[in-house]
């Protein structure tokens, strides 16, 4: 009996140095464990943040693109500027492109939010998740409501963007770590597509696109210093590294704003290829539309043709020729003659 309670003893804590080495290694934890959201990163990643000159407790920038559907994490390097170090596919995300309106309506929010510590939920229903933190002050200065937008989990979303939980609890995991070196937040931005003019261009009888060719600014800020934008709001629209400190009155007047080196001929020529491929769209629908017409026309005159030839050859009706098919039964033949 001793013995077999020895064996036992041993092969549990074979499983239990087994399941701590994986751990250590930065294995995946399944939902039932408690300690999931302190599951280390993996040696892989961690490697991997060091090789682009990065660390666990650097700052970082999530930005989300919901056509693409992608989720990608930047690492502030030890050049100061933030580098992409991995893109991570969204399972989910509810509602077409555009930003969340209203509870219920079942949208992914779009724009620029701030996460602290206090938005990450370790125990969350869907593995693991961090809060959107929508509504934020341009949400709310438009009137705009919703509840628990999270990024999390479980591959399932009413109205939030999920993800694997093996990509999840790497997410949190990067966040975690960001967060105890010291940062005490991170900025989200949140995109419908990637904002190029000729996307935009596509988009452009879109109601949002007022709204999209606001956040762009954001978007072509980080895209040029590879840094996150501050950001505000003023005069209910967005406004990017203004000058002075304090929050801003989102109905009030916006102050002006830092100039940053080569932003201004980048709108300027952003705004140009905007409206050179709106005019290309005018132009493509333009010819489309012509060719639809024409088709339609040649069918049309196809269908004629073929009509009269019918005509011609007895397709048609005429009510002076008789039928030959009366729909009587036809007569039985007479038995042959006998010879």
């Amino acid at each position: 009996m001793t013995a077999l309670l020895l064996r036992k003893f041993s092969s549990a804590l074979i499983l239990l140095w087994v399941a701590f080495g994986l751990v250590a290694c930065g294995g995946f934890l399944p939902k039932s464990n408690d300690n999931r959201h302190n599951q280390p990163l993996s040696s892989l990643t961690e490697a991997g943040l060091r090789n682009m000159g990065s660390s666990p407790g650097e700052a970082m920038v999530i930005r989300i693109f919901k056509e693409e559907k992608t989720l990608e994490v930047w690492k502030r390097t030890s050049a100061g500027q933030f580098k992409m170090f991995k893109t991570y596919e969204i399972c989910a995300f509810s509602g077409d492109l555009g930003p969340k309106i209203k509870e219920g309506d079942r949208q992914s929010p779009e724009g620029f939010y701030t996460i602290t510590p206090g938005l990450m939920n370790p125990r969350s229903n869907y593995y693991l998740a961090f809060n959107t933190g929508f509504p934020n002050k341009f949400d709310r200065v438009w009137g705009r409501t919703g509840s628990d937008l999270m990024v999390h989990g479980d591959c399932s979303s009413r109205g939030c963007y999920a993800m694997t939980d093996e990509g999840i609890a790497e997410i949190y995991a990067l966040a975690r770590e960001t967060f105890k070196g010291g940062n005490q937040s991170f900025q989200l931005q949140i995109f419908p597509f990637k904002m190029t003019a000729a996307k935009l261009a596509q988009k452009a009888s879109s109601p949002h696109i007022g709204f999209w060719k606001d956040i762009k600014e954001g978007y072509d800020l980080f895209e040029l210093t590879k840094a996150p934008p501050a950001w505000d709001v003023c005069e209910r629209q967005y406004i990017f590294n203004a000058i002075g400190g304090g929050a801003l009155n989102p109905m009030g007047p916006c102050p002006a704003v830092t100039q940053i080196a080569g932003l201004a001929e980048k709108l300027q020529a952003e705004e140009a290829a905007f409206a050179s491929a709106v005019e290309s769209e005018a132009q493509r629908a333009a010819r489309m539309a012509a060719e639809e017409a024409a088709l339609k026309e040649r069918s049309a005159a196809i269908s004629g043709f073929v009509g009269g030839l019918g005509n011609i050859f007895g397709g048609g009706k005429d009510a002076d020729i008789v039928p030959v098919i009366s729909g009587k039964p036809a007569p039985r033949p007479l038995p042959p003659l006998q010879r």
